[in-house]
């Protein structure tokens, strides 16, 4: 590709209950919505939700209208569970509910990508290379991004298999142990590449009792988003588009690592949620003139 790609950055997911007072004001508006604010600082959002239960047409449709006034505001979709973690008792009418739920999306324009993302335990073996196979066709027609974790698919045959149904790979950021596939800049799909930020909390990353805000509590440093903006950029000389979403979600870290990202691209300052500035002060470098006395409006706010 000769034209450099188009980059779209945001968050994984929205509904957080510790995002209060932190990322969003805690006194809101008249008519307040989650998702209308942040389409206000980033691009792109993952929706969660559909890991958990298939959606339903009224949710997708109720989604693109919150975002109409935001005409190139993207979602992606993570797969609904049944198909990457239980993958022994999907059915057909599970993939068609999915495809439904999520058609408006699709049909609207507004569907980045659908993500597949499998646990550390699905290692690339041969069984798995066919249940990919099938997998992929069963959602023919809709734009896929992969996310596996173990290093035993960091093969050409794997590669060879992404390409062969064009399907984006996705480029993570993990703790990493042994096995644990690294940070990449790898390209499957022209049309777009995919990254994902979970953070380093090495810690808490495989502990069994650990909560999923103790997994993905994690800031990444300056010097860190710097790294991967190297990968971030080479993958926009590559691809047409390059969907970037930070996972590591506890305290609207997540939000606060996306937007530096976004600066660090464009090098222009920012537009930020003020309780965010004021949770992490490292953000006052990329922000816009404030005006005199507007962070005085969240002194009631907590940022704990």
């Amino acid at each position: 590709m000769n034209n450099p790609g188009k980059y779209f950055f945001g968050t994984a997911g929205w509904s957080y209950k510790d995002w209060e007072g932190i990322v969003y004001p805690l006194k809101k508006p008249t008519g307040f919505h989650a998702l209308v604010y942040l389409a206000q600082y980033i691009s792109i959002v993952e929706i969660n939700s559909t890991f958990y239960r298939p959606p339903a047409v009224q949710v997708s449709l109720s989604w693109l209208k919150k975002v109409q006034s935001f005409p190139e505001f993207l979602f992606t979709v993570k797969l609904f569970q049944v198909f990457t973690h239980d993958r022994k008792n999907f059915s057909q009418r599970n993939i068609d509910q999915f495809k439904m739920g999520i058609e408006p999306l699709h049909a609207g324009g507004r569907l980045a990508a659908i993500l597949i993302q499998f646990p550390w335990s699905f290692a690339g073996i041969s069984s798995h290379y066919d249940y990919l196979d099938k997998l992929f066709e069963s959602f023919r027609g809709f734009p896929i991004a992969l996310e596996i974790r173990h290093l035993s698919w960091d093969t050409p045959q794997f590669y060879s298999l992404l390409k062969a149904h064009n399907v984006a790979f996705c480029n993570i950021d993990q703790p990493i142990f042994k096995n644990s596939i690294k940070p990449s800049a790898v390209v499957t799909n022209q049309d777009f590449s995919y990254v994902r930020l979970h953070g380093r909390n090495y810690k808490n990353w495989f502990k069994k009792d650990a909560g999923r805000d103790a997994r993905y509590n994690y800031l990444y440093s300056n010097d860190e988003l710097d790294d991967w903006m190297g990968r971030i950029k080479d993958l926009g000389k590559k691809s047409s588009k390059v969907f970037v979403i930070t996972n590591n979600h506890y305290q609207g870290q997540a939000m606060a690592n996306a937007l530096q990202l976004k600066n660090k691209l464009t090098g222009e300052k920012l537009d930020l949620p003020l309780p965010l500035l004021k949770k992490y002060p490292v953000l006052n470098e990329i922000i816009t003139k404030i005006k005199e006395g507007q962070l005085d409006l969240f002194d009631g706010d907590s940022d704990s």
